[in-house]
């Protein structure tokens, strides 16, 4: 079949491989455990800005979009002082991820107007499925390698089709995981937006979990893996357009899902575990610790004294005592830009840009 016939013209046992089988178990038990894990962590919100901004910025480096966590964390926390073009564009991606979160949960389902009003929120415009023909995927060298379809019409029957597929189960009796693999080709095959498909396409992924109970919250970001073996995942999609390979299409998602989702575990254990230290120590040393500043703390790597009156409900002075108490405790490291400051704390910035707390700058 070509890459645009209706998925489920595929047969289904094509994937009943050994290995795509063996894959298939251990990526289920890694995410299952994943899932388990993540709910330790009491208030969900916490997982879903970090974690969350974990996936932008690795899906962001994909389309090759760079920036580093202190740009992103210093842009969140006070986007008018650091004119950062990159950063303001993965904050964008996070942005994408909890609309689109959000639609899942009020819905339960995935359709193309959530699809366009994910990839709106993406770009910041509202041009919705493309109605121009000349969009063409290109190698390094510049050589078309793919021509998506090119009638708005056919890619509006398409996306209809797709809609289907994701959302009628009895379509096509696959495990999810398989049918998030063939979903997100298809769906990059289209290609129907004329920007930020691939990152669209990525949201889509972890959204598929969700709506598929597979996961509570998006906490899996398959990006890191594609980050680390971009080559294989664009010479893959191309072999399932070129030779019908789809198996090593799947069998290439499926080690992706098991290799983050063990590398998620990892992250969430190391916040529990910040997370508990920080509790113990204020509520310790401190009168005026709250599960609500805890809270604040490890859902704002970076903070600044208007998040915690605005959090706590508190005055500015009141809060501004509250972070300078922190930053005498060696809980917050303060930072100063022009006539404003701000307050990292230090053990979960690190946890987040994967280096051991007493690594980072003390200045």
């Amino acid at each position: 079949m070509s890459a645009l016939d209706p998925l489920e013209t595929l047969d289904p046992s094509r994937f009943d491989t050994p290995a795509i089988l063996k894959k298939l178990a251990s990526a289920s038990r890694r995410l299952a455990e994943l899932k388990g894990i993540a709910a330790v962590i009491p208030n969900q919100g916490i997982l879903i800005n970090t974690l969350g901004l974990q996936e932008a910025k690795a899906s962001s480096e994909i389309e090759n979009i760079i920036t580093t966590h202190d740009e992103l964390f210093k842009d969140d926390v006070l986007p008018e002082a650091f004119d950062n073009p990159a950063a303001k564009e993965v904050l964008r991606y996070r942005q994408a991820l909890r609309v689109g979160f959000e639609r899942v949960g009020n819905d339960g389902l995935i359709t193309v107007n959530h699809i366009v009003e994910i990839q709106a929120e993406l770009e910041r415009n509202h041009a919705g499925l493309r109605k121009l023909p000349g969009t063409a995927l290109k190698d390094g060298a510049g050589r078309t390698v793919y021509l998506p379809p090119q009638d708005p019409v056919e890619i509006v029957a398409l996306m209809r089709g797709l809609e289907r597929f994701i959302n009628e189960r009895e379509l096509f009796a696959v495990d999810p995981l398989i049918k998030m693999a063939l979903i997100h080709h298809q769906f990059e095959s289209i290609h129907p937006f004329y920007d930020g498909n691939g990152r669209t396409g990525r949201i889509l992924n972890v959204l598929y979990l969700v709506k598929e109970g597979l996961l509570d919250i998006p906490v899996l970001y398959l990006s890191s893996y594609i980050v680390r073996h971009k080559a294989d995942y664009y010479r893959l999609l191309q072999a399932v357009r070129d030779n019908d390979a789809w198996e090593a299409w799947v069998l290439y998602l499926l080690e992706a899902v098991e290799e983050t989702a063990g590398q998620t575990m990892a992250t969430i254990y190391a916040i529990k575990a910040a997370l508990a230290d920080y509790k113990h120590r204020i509520r310790e040393g401190y009168k005026f610790y709250s599960q609500d500043l805890i809270n604040h703390l490890f859902t704002h790597p970076y903070t600044k004294i208007e998040f915690v009156q605005q959090d706590l409900q508190v005055s500015r002075l009141t809060a501004t005592k509250y972070l300078e108490a922190l930053v005498d405790g060696g809980f917050v490291q303060k930072q100063k830009v022009g006539r404003s400051n701000y307050y990292i704390n230090r053990a979960l910035a690190a946890i987040l840009q994967g280096e051991p707390e007493t690594s980072r700058s003390s200045s």
